[in-house]
């Protein structure tokens, strides 16, 4: 079959220059994007050309000098029939390309660019000037360097194989992983800016402008509704020019945004449905406008509408940016009526909102599936003693026979034991290097927690279990939680595995153990929080370890799913007269071996 890509000796290139402004990498972007296309790049060799070019456009502005940011900055980009190289020539004071980046930590603000850059990009050299640089980075067409990326890639490889995935799956695991940081990011920083100044107009310009990065946007709008005036007024806009009326709820033609706030409900605007004549937003914004708006509604109550989009006909937003948006938008709404509520002294409703996001938050944090691995099953179950809780629980397939169980308790209810059980959640999961060591995955995360724990006295206990089906071994470690229960037919009692470890966040350097064991005969494996152990009926009696390893070995002569044996427990909680509402937070995962139909 003949080869449809330019020859090699081909070469066309293609030059772009925009000024040093955050809002015009997008233009950027796409003239970059439909150059590519004319050269019959496949879909994902322009994909990574794009996200590669969008980080160091984004850097070359952030960064670039007081004088830089009066100078241009020029993209060059070559295309031959073997490879493209992509040219940024920036203003900034400069600095030193490592030669390899690893992925920041969640709580890192830098780093993520030049990880995503060396992940997209076959090469890349930063040339280094007096007062200008140059970024090259290089990707090889892929009909011609399949070869020599097997062979550079060969590491890479080894380590794909233990959690395959295909690429697509890997790219939309990184743009949600950056897009996911950004926001949490960009949230902690205007929140850290607020508490300093309780200036609320500065606080949502600047979050807004974050959110025009993260969601590559050109413009925001935010009206906030009057209860005195009965009118939707401007608070906030990206366009320092802009002179927008008021809107009257009640009066004048129907815009997307009195839509949006009529309906409470969130509003597209696009080439599927454009702006229509009387539409305030149209004189700013012209025709070809695109984007959202959505309502801020506190409690079914109108606080405003938020506005985002593009001037350009443009692709529609991504599901991460649209999250992205909505989150940012339920956060602002927060902060209003944080700022109203300080205003009038009353600050249960605050804390009801504030409860409410993070219970979102937190329930985000379950799996919505389990895996199913051939011979056995699953069930997890996780219930707080209150809107808020620190529990939570999750469970990760490392392989076709490899399962990594988690439990985790946060000591304390409410915002920050959600928040930190966040936290360790996305810690866990971006650490695929340390899934197969349960001992150093914990060392490693208190390294990495221990000092804002031990900055709020807090502490956090896990119970992690890898699980190799194909060898029927079980191996776990502790950090200051209660045993693992292993439980097999034909044995007395239950088996309790429980290496020594500390709680996290209460020493700088703890050692942790593991304990490896072996799944016998109808096997059934329970991980659990103390809310089950220590939890009381009417008579201040515990149900206590003993009685849970004894329901645990019995269950061992029974033929049922892991799901009837959650069931089971359950309801022998119940009978045991535990009293509602709950004291603490209860959570716990079965593993249980099951006989296969026919």
């Amino acid at each position: 079959m003949a080869d449809p890509s330019p020859r090699a000796s081909h070469c066309v290139t293609f030059r772009y220059s925009f000024p040093c402004d955050l809002g015009q990498v997008r233009a950027a972007r796409v003239a970059a994007r439909s150059f590519l296309e004319q050269q019959q790049l496949n879909e994902e060799e322009i994909t990574a050309c794009e996200l590669a070019l969008a980080e160091a456009c984004n850097n070359a502005v952030q960064y670039a000098t007081e004088l830089g940011r009066h100078q241009p900055v020029e993209i060059l980009l070559i295309c031959t029939g073997s490879k493209i190289e992509l040219h940024v020539h920036d203003h900034t004071a400069g600095f030193e390309m490592p030669e390899h980046v690893d992925l920041p930590s969640a709580e890192d603000e830098g780093g993520r660019g030049l990880f995503f850059i060396q992940s997209f990009m076959d090469g890349a050299n930063y040339f280094r000037g007096h007062g200008e640089n140059s970024l090259v980075m290089r990707k090889m067409r892929f009909h011609r360097a399949h070869r020599q990326r097997s062979i550079e890639n060969t590491q890479v490889e080894r380590a794909s194989a233990q959690i395959p995935q295909t690429t697509e799956a890997l790219q939309n695991m990184a743009r949600e992983l950056c897009c996911r940081s950004k926001t949490l990011g960009a949230i902690f920083r205007c929140s850290a800016e607020l508490g300093r100044t309780n200036d609320l107009r500065l606080f949502t310009s600047r979050l807004l402008t974050e959110l025009m990065s993260i969601a590559s946007a050109d413009f925001f709008f935010l009206r906030l509704f009057s209860e005195s005036e009965r009118h939707l007024n401007v608070f906030a806009t990206s366009e320092n020019s802009a002179t927008l009326p008021p809107l009257n709820p009640g009066e004048g033609a129907l815009s997307v945004e009195m839509e949006a706030a009529f309906t409470k409900k969130c509003i597209e605007f696009g080439p599927g449905r454009p702006l229509e004549s009387g539409d305030a937003l149209l004189a700013p914004l012209g025709s070809e406008a695109s984007g959202l708006a959505r309502p801020l509604v506190a409690d079914d109550t109108l606080l405003g509408v938020l506005t985002v989009g593009r001037r350009l006909e443009a692709p529609p937003f991504s599901p991460e940016q649209a999250e992205a948006i909505h989150l940012f938008a339920d956060f602002l709404g927060i902060q209003i009526v944080n700022a109203r509520l300080r205003e009038q002294h009353v600050t249960s409703r605050l804390l009801s909102h504030e409860l409410e996001l993070a219970a979102q938050i937190q329930r985000s944090l379950l799996p919505r599936t389990l895996p199913h691995p051939r011979g056995y099953g699953l069930a997890a179950h996780c219930e707080s003693a209150r809107q808020l809780g620190g529990d939570f629980c999750d469970v990760l397939q490392i392989s076709e026979n490899l399962l990594l169980l988690l439990v985790a308790d946060v000591m304390g209810k409410g915002v920050p034991a959600a928040l930190f059980a966040s936290i360790l959640h996305n810690l866990i999961r971006v650490m695929p290097e340390w899934l197969d060591r349960p001992a150093d995955m914990l060392a490693r995360v208190n390294s990495m927690l221990y000092e804002r724990l031990s900055a709020v006295d807090m502490f956090i206990t896990v119970q992690l279990a890898l699980v190799d089906l194909k060898e029927k071994k079980i191996t776990v470690a502790t950090a200051g939680q209660g045993p693992v229960l292993l439980a097999s037919k034909g044995l007395r009692t239950c088996e309790i595995l429980c290496p020594e470890g500390m709680p996290l966040g209460v020493v700088g350097d703890p050692e942790f153990c593991n304990q490896t064991s072996t799944l016998g005969p109808n096997a059934r494996v329970l991980l659990y929080t103390d809310g089950l152990t220590e939890a009381r009926n009417a008579q201040g009696e515990l149900f206590g370890l003993a009685r849970l390893q004894a329901w645990l070995q019995a269950s061992t002569r029974l033929s049922c799913s892991a799901e009837e044996l959650k069931e089971f427990l359950l309801e022998t909680l119940t009978h045991f007269g535990v009293e509602s509402p709950l004291r603490d937070d209860q959570t716990f995962i079965i593993l249980a071996e099951e006989m296969e139909t026919s």
